[in-house]
């Protein structure tokens, strides 16, 4: 479950990053090409910043399901 909720933020976060891009490319139309270059570039550290949390919730999701967590040292 918490996987989900993980995925979930992640893809709200992309939906809010490619309103924002289309509202602000649509009002400043000669800047386009910049505002979706930044915008992937944002989507890419979105999906990429949501790995840590979705490997947490993973292992939680597995502890509670009788699954053996990994020992890691580093958390």
């Amino acid at each position: 479950m918490r996987v989900l909720i993980e995925t979930v933020h992640i893809v709200i976060g992309l939906i809010a990053a490619a309103l924002i891009a289309a509202a602000a490319a649509w009002s400043y139309p000669r800047a386009t090409d910049d505002i979706w270059l930044v915008t992937f570039v944002a989507m890419i550290l979105v999906i990429l910043m949501g790995i840590g949390p979705i490997r947490r919730a993973y292992a939680i999701d597995r502890a509670r399901l009788g699954g053996k967590p990994k020992d890691n040292a580093n958390g």
